[in-house]
């Protein structure tokens, strides 16, 4: 069952920062996968078509969601051949068998764990990209489709094959059928915040993770040998993610105090997603990863475009309130939530 989307952002996972690092130093993949990038964002700017939002209603309508792979052939062209769809047997080509693995995991978890019927809610079919140019370094969510680069093979590998990568891109779309959140500032931040929060949910749930147990490190997959051991973020302990000549140092604030005013990562929104990172990891830390995530899911469905990091406080802790109630997460919730906001400089009811 194929659904038009409507327009949605352009998400990228290589945040702005780090690619135009790469470019100044003279890695020329770097440029011309950032120059690429530019250019899928006026594309999508230009033939964006509207249709109205699926909403959230806890338990999944009927629909059909298929998976559909398609091989680029390193071109930079989007669905230039189908290889395999929903039912089709393994082509060989080990990127194609990993998303369509990968993709089958986070429509599986959204739809058994959160009771959501693929990205809309309406059975939306994934559309996924392999082999997208020559040496492409990043992936992306563009409101209809996720497209994966090879990587060079030593800043970094094949996008496709990292968990915490697709769910993250496929959250972005999650996002776009709900809140909605605008992708500048604020809203941005929380936009790459939920798509974070559930790339690490999703992995931790695939995996067998606990809090306790998983590195909470995002992007740290891909990383070629040139980098290896270095991750993109830190959600236990933003701004350690990395921190080399290439990349150069991780600018994610864990706190508000540290918050990112500038213009550039369309004013923060890579950056200071860190801040409500640190919050939800220091909640699941107390209540669980999966409890933490029904609180943060339950949540999406309730925000809007615009807004802002204070409200989102409010409608979690109001989310963790109803759930708690319900008996739907361990009693306690809401004030662990309460507390782990705080401790990043967001009180309950602070004007920022």
């Amino acid at each position: 069952m194929r659904h038009l989307c409507r327009p949605g952002c352009r998400c990228s996972f290589i945040p702005p920062v780090i690619a135009e690092h790469l470019a100044r130093k003279g890695v020329d993949d770097a440029r011309v996968s950032y120059q690429q990038s530019r250019k899928m964002r006026e594309k999508r700017k230009a033939t964006a078509a509207a249709v109205s939002m699926a909403t959230f209603t806890g338990a999944a309508p009927v629909g059909k969601s298929d998976r559909l792979v398609y091989d680029c052939e390193q071109t930079w062209q989007q669905r230039l051949k189908l290889v395999r769809g929903e039912s089709d047997p393994e082509t060989g080509d080990a990127d194609v068998t990993t998303i369509h693995n990968y993709a089958g995991v986070v429509r599986d978890y959204f739809q058994t764990v959160m009771g959501r019927n693929s990205i809309d809610n309406l059975g939306m079919d994934l559309i996924l990209n392999v082999h997208f140019g020559l040496r492409y370094l990043n992936a992306f969510w563009d409101g209809d489709e996720m497209t994966f680069g090879d990587g060079d093979g030593k800043i970094f590998t094949s996008f496709a094959n990292s968990l915490d990568v697709v769910a993250h891109e496929l959250t972005h779309g999650v996002i776009q059928f709900t809140a909605n959140l605008e992708y500048k500032g604020q809203s941005g931040a929380l936009n790459e915040h939920f798509a974070d929060v559930f790339g690490t949910a999703i992995t931790q749930y695939a995996e067998g993770q606990t809090a306790s147990t998983a590195d909470w490190l995002i992007g740290d997959e891909i990383m070629g040998p040139t980098l290896y051991g270095e991750a993109l973020r830190s959600m236990k302990e933003p701004g350690t993610a990395y921190d080399n000549d290439l990349l150069g140092k991780d600018p994610q604030p864990g706190h508000m105090r540290d918050y990112f005013s500038g213009p550039e990562d369309n004013f923060g929104v890579h950056i200071n997603s860190g801040i409500p990172n640190k919050a939800f990891y220091l909640t699941a830390m107390e209540i669980g990863t999966e409890n933490a995530a029904y609180i943060w899911f339950s949540a999406l469905q309730k925000l809007w475009p615009t807004a802002q990091f204070d409200d989102a406080v409010a409608v979690i802790v109001t989310a963790a309130r109803e759930l708690t109630r319900d008996g739907k997460v361990p009693l306690g919730s809401t004030q662990v939530v309460r507390s782990a906001f705080k401790a990043v400089g967001l009180p309950v009811g602070a004007s920022l």
